[in-house]
């Protein structure tokens, strides 16, 4: 499903309520599609109004996911990813994960964009796998910290949303650079997703790219081995279906790639560095609600089974 890019299509709030421990909390979440000229290199632009009752905060944990810079108002999220933790940062920035994202956070609004592996190339300068599994103040991050002129405008609460979005992409298309490997990205990108290979030699050759030049360009883009990015896109596949699929067992959610349950659950202890059963009984008061959401407004539930969407692009 594709987005139509008019800013008059920009789609509805998407609300959410529940209860937990006495404690009333309420999730809005709002997607816009980037106008064309971003095509490839961003997931969305969202909004997220979090309400929560007095000092209650959510605990979550985002799943693995490419690259993203969050902007708060009111309470700003601690957040925790491997060994590196931010807290009171109102700009944070992740880079591209294989780990789970460990956060608390109450009473907020919050603006996101999430970078593909082509808006990586276009917009930041640095290997992506140098950067990969991290959480940082954005403002204070010399790789991200370019972005943080956004902070003052996406962090104001007098401002509204459509100025804030129109804000966004005229500044973004001031960042803008163009990547001589950009043919590259969208050719691994676009194999990734479809997720019908998983060799790495055969990945290669459907990117009509040698295994030295495919792992060149996963490192510098995308913050991982071939070999690794492609259990990702599988392990990816069965958390969404899961999380999407209500009362499902992990083995209906399994993707076929599996050869068994035993290796879902090493995967997946590796991934979300706990146990399948574990995870499942862990409330995701963000992530489930974010996830139906953006299943239903934007057409894939997790950022990395977005495609590149790009089109008609000229050959290398």
């Amino acid at each position: 499903m594709r987005i139509d890019n008019s800013r008059d299509r920009t789609n509805a709030w998407a609300d959410h309520s529940a209860t937990h421990d006495a404690a009333s909390y309420s999730i809005r979440t709002r997607f816009y599609a980037p106008p064309s000229r971003f095509d490839g290199c961003f997931t969305s632009f969202h909004e997220l109004a979090l309400d929560c009752d007095g000092d209650y905060c959510v605990t979550d944990y985002l799943q693995p996911e490419w690259a993203n810079i969050r902007f708060f108002t009111k309470s700003t999220p601690r957040a925790k990813i491997g060994e590196l933790e931010v807290a009171d940062a109102p700009f944070t920035a992740t880079g591209p994960s294989s780990l789970p994202c460990k956060f608390e956070l109450g009473t907020t609004r919050m603006w996101g964009i999430g970078l593909l592996p082509l808006g990586w190339a276009r917009f930041l300068d640095g290997d992506a796998a140098n950067h990969a599994n991290g959480v940082w103040n954005g403002s204070t991050n010399p790789v991200f910290q370019r972005f943080d002129v956004m902070t003052p405008t996406l962090c104001d609460p007098d401002i509204s949303s459509e100025d804030k979005l129109d804000f966004v992409c005229r500044t973004l298309e001031n960042l803008m650079e163009p990547c001589r490997d950009e043919p590259k990205i969208v050719r691994v990108h676009t194999a990734l997703v479809a997720g019908e290979h998983m060799a790495v030699g055969d990945l290669a050759d459907a990117c009509s790219m040698s295994i030295r030049t495919l792992e060149r360009v996963c490192h510098r883009y995308f913050g991982f081995t071939p070999k690794r990015l492609m259990r990702r896109q599988r392990f990816a596949r069965t958390l969404a279906t899961y999380m999407l699929e209500k009362g499902a067992r992990w083995t209906e959610a399994m993707d076929e790639e599996y050869h068994d349950q035993a290796q879902f659950t090493r995967e997946f202890s590796e991934f979300m560095t706990m146990t399948p059963s574990k995870y499942a009984a862990l409330d995701h008061p963000i992530l489930a609600s974010f996830m139906e959401a953006r299943a239903r407004v934007w057409g894939s539930a997790v950022q990395t089974l977005d495609r590149p969407n790009i089109e008609r692009r000229e050959p290398e």
